[in-house]
């Protein structure tokens, strides 16, 4: 493993820690590999180095590129700074991505508290956006950020359908960044269909980074399985971005939206609703709707057809004919066609 520290901001002591494995070898079909950027917590006064390098190291075991990023701080907090520290590192990351053998549609972002905030930023605001967001116990509601400086935005409201898919992770009991950061979050991603997954544990406090008692205390008042969300967040990301295996990453599990209502073009993954009011996607699917017709009985004796599809326009159309069993040998042929027409 190839270790280096690289001065982005010397006047402002912004420093980007590179852990960086090899690839080929012994490693076969892996040519490249998805990076972690791990943004420490510390209330915008300094950087936690419990939650920095030994945060790092797990995502390495598990096949991931690394790297910590200390921000500015203390009277270099003012906002922007933070963020134009993000889009620095991940610049910089990025520039190298060939001699550091990363996917750099893969490199997701892992931030603490206050670097939660500037982890969420990054998803919702910067310019270089992450492909993922890991946010423990994140600073985030207007509210709680003020505690921070009055010039640091709230995240929530910033989020919008081109918000990367966020891991939360918290506890209820946490008395210095209250629950409702991670729960207004939560509703936001809902709000625009963004993929999401949450964990909050019943009790612990703030800060608890790994759970280890490397990182804390012994006498800390947290249940063991809260350290589960670092193995939980692995499993998220390999979802997201592919797993390993000899022949390089499979294909991804889970996709970055509930539907693809906001791509451009309609897909087997679109809500119902999108597709039957694209007249172009009904003539397509012309033969499957009749099949749907026969197969699928209304609700009740009043609702016709399109009544119950207005009913069910939620649902991903892929859902909907798994469920009933129609034309599922044509999932490809569908989803192909569908994929030829613009989603207007």
């Amino acid at each position: 493993m190839k270790l280096e520290e690289i001065t982005l901001n010397q006047q402002r002591n912004v420093t980007l820690t590179a852990m960086v494995q090899d690839v080929g070898g012994e490693f076969r079909g892996v040519t490249a590999r998805p990076a972690v950027l791990i943004i420490p917590g510390g209330g915008y006064l300094f950087c936690s180095d419990r939650e920095a390098e030994s945060v790092a190291f797990p995502y390495l075991k598990a096949g991931f590129q690394a790297f910590v990023l200390r921000y500015s701080v203390e009277q270099n907090s003012q906002w922007p700074n933070p963020l134009e520290d993000y889009e620095q590192a991940m610049e910089y990351i990025q520039a190298h991505a060939g001699e550091w053998h990363i996917l750099t549609d893969k490199i997701a972002v892992v931030g603490f508290s206050a670097g939660g905030h500037l982890a969420g930023a990054a998803a919702t605001m910067a310019e270089h956006r992450p492909a993922a967001a890991v946010l423990g116990y994140p600073v985030l509601r207007k509210e709680t950020a003020l505690e921070l400086g009055q010039d640091k935005p709230g995240i929530p409201e910033r989020v919008d359908e081109n918000t990367c898919p966020c891991f939360l992770f918290a506890t209820r009991t946490d008395s210095v960044v209250p629950i409702q950061n991670t729960l207004d979050m939560m509703n936001a991603l809902n709000r625009y269909q963004i993929s999401f997954e949450c964990h909050i544990y019943a009790y612990g406090p703030h800060g608890f980074s790994t759970a280890d008692h490397s990182v804390q205390s012994c006498e800390t008042r947290i249940p063991p399985r809260a350290g589960n969300w670092v193995v939980d967040s692995i499993a998220w990301l390999r979802d997201l971005f592919g797993d390993f295996c000899n022949d390089g990453l499979t294909q991804p599990m889970c996709r970055p939206h509930v539907t693809d209502d906001a791509m451009a073009w309609l897909s087997l993954d679109c809500s119902i609703a999108r597709i039957f009011g694209n007249p172009k996607a009904k003539e397509v699917l012309a033969p499957t709707i009749e099949k749907m017709r026969q197969k699928i009985t209304p609700f009740t004796p009043e609702m016709t057809f399109e009544d119950m599809m207005q009913a069910l326009g939620k649902m991903t159309l892929r859902d909907l004919l798994a469920e009933r069993g129609i034309d599922t040998q044509r999932f490809d042929q569908l989803d192909q066609a569908l994929r030829q027409i613009p989603n207007i």
